[in-house]
């Protein structure tokens, strides 16, 4: 009767609960899994668990209708640091997953106690080991891994392990079609729905650019992957062309001293610069009239609709698997091939140097970023949650057909072993008889 009630008085309502790594940090996670609770609250009750907490209030700002639940309390002086549990390795966190060195068996045994004893009726994680801590818990909860990487980008360890857990979960949503599909075609997962959902881009609360600006921007981290130094080399075209064009990167990380002596360099000291952490990177992207990533691979692409969403085009290398689903190539930005510094070059050329095609991208960027909007994701959500729901009994029969198809195909690839152990697939009785035969002939 409690039950009923409690479904009764929240009826078109739900819990959704966000398992993230730490909701305090900064990081690109973080921050969408942030826009998207924030716009799931205007109709849900929604709760967001942090695995870790290292200082006292997050770095981005929290919706306040969103409830946050620290799990395991780093900071110094906490009682958690003295939990002999503090002190030993993980267990159920995945050690496949680079992540581990961070968990303890302290965060292991709470975020169990708290997935047995949460009410939800919607439980989302967020990166893979999160994911795994779900599909080890209760059945009770739809039980929903987001995969803000590549498939590609995870290491065939860590592929093995989430192909045997991911098959426990209801559904794998990952940032875009192309990640979907990879999915399906090499992590083949009866009874899960497989599906991309785009992240929320929220308008932004400046005035877009007015592509008058001669600056050129990037924001990420300063990583190899970025290939800052690809861009570096392709902007020297565009400073030899117009000298007055300043190319400015947003971001830290530790390819900072690399960068800058590659700056140095080439010539390029007072035109590119180095300038640090931005946030949020919307009012640094207004001032600029071109935005422009060099990756070698993009999971979404957070920041190019960031930078559409201020008017401004963007040139992007059309690397996996993001931007080619959210740039339109030649419409409201350009798509060169990775790591090609002349067509990147190029590129950026043709918007430097004609201000009327960098007016009529930026529009047209700016109209085409509405697809990122909250609503339309929520809607998308929303029947995501219902599908499954329904489709829940189905779900179940499928997995245990295929569980119990896989037990046969390993007891026959059992006993062929056995066979084979035994004399090439012969009965050893046979091949005696037959042996003594052909010696009395």
């Amino acid at each position: 009767m409690k039950r009923m009630t409690r479904m009764t008085s929240r009826a078109g309502r739900r819990k959704i609960v966000f398992l993230l790594h730490n909701a305090y940090a900064i990081g690109g996670t973080v921050r969408t899994t942030l826009n998207l609770a924030s716009a799931l609250a205007e109709r849900h009750d929604v709760e967001i668990v942090s695995m870790s907490r290292h200082r006292a209030e997050p770095r981005f700002a929290v919706d306040p209708r969103i409830t946050l639940v620290p799990l395991v309390d780093t900071r110094e002086g906490s009682a958690d640091l003295a939990d002999p549990a503090y002190a030993r390795e993980a267990v159920d966190f995945p050690v496949a997953d680079k992540r581990h060195h961070q968990y303890t068996r302290l965060t292991d045994l709470r975020a169990r106690a708290y997935l047995e004893s949460c009410d939800a009726d919607v439980v989302i994680g967020t990166r893979p080991g999160i994911n795994v801590y779900i599909a080890l818990g209760p059945r009770r909860a739809l039980r929903i891994a987001q995969e803000h990487l590549r498939h590609d980008a995870h290491a065939k360890r860590l592929r093995t392990v989430l192909a045997r857990h991911y098959r426990d979960l209801d559904a794998v949503v990952t940032m875009t079609g192309a990640d979907a599909e990879v999915y399906r075609t090499r992590m083949p997962l009866p009874g899960v729905r497989v599906v991309s959902v785009p992240n929320i881009v929220p308008e932004v609360g400046v005035a877009p650019s007015d592509g008058t600006a001669k600056v050129i921007a990037a924001a990420g981290r300063l990583v190899p992957g970025k290939r800052y130094d690809v861009l570096l080399e392709a902007f020297c075209a565009v400073a030899a062309k117009d000298p007055d064009w300043e190319l400015r990167i947003y971001g830290g990380g530790a390819e900072k001293e690399r960068l800058q002596g590659l700056i140095d360099g080439l010539g390029l000291a007072g035109q590119a610069r180095l300038m640090g952490v931005r946030t949020p990177i919307e009012a640094e992207f207004a001032q600029a009239s071109l935005v422009v990533s060099a990756s070698d691979a993009e999971s979404f692409g957070m920041t190019l609709v960031e930078a559409m969403r201020c008017g401004v085009p963007v040139v992007s290398t059309d690397c996996p698997l993001g931007p080619a689903e959210i740039i339109t190539d030649r419409v409201d930005g350009r798509l060169v091939p990775v790591r090609d510094t002349r067509a990147l070059a190029d590129a950026m050329l043709d918007l430097v140097l004609d201000d009327d095609l960098r007016r009529s991208m930026g529009a047209a960027a700016r109209a085409s970023a509405h697809r990122y909007d909250p609503e339309p994701i929520v809607d998308h959500y929303e029947r995501l949650f219902a599908e499954l729901r329904a489709a829940r009994p189905g779900r179940a029969w499928s997995r245990q057909r295929e569980r119990a198809r896989g037990w046969a195909r390993r007891t026959v690839r059992a006993a062929r072993r056995r066979l084979r152990a035994w004399g090439g697939g012969r009965r050893p009785e046979l091949t005696g008889a037959r042996t003594r035969t052909a010696r009395e002939t």
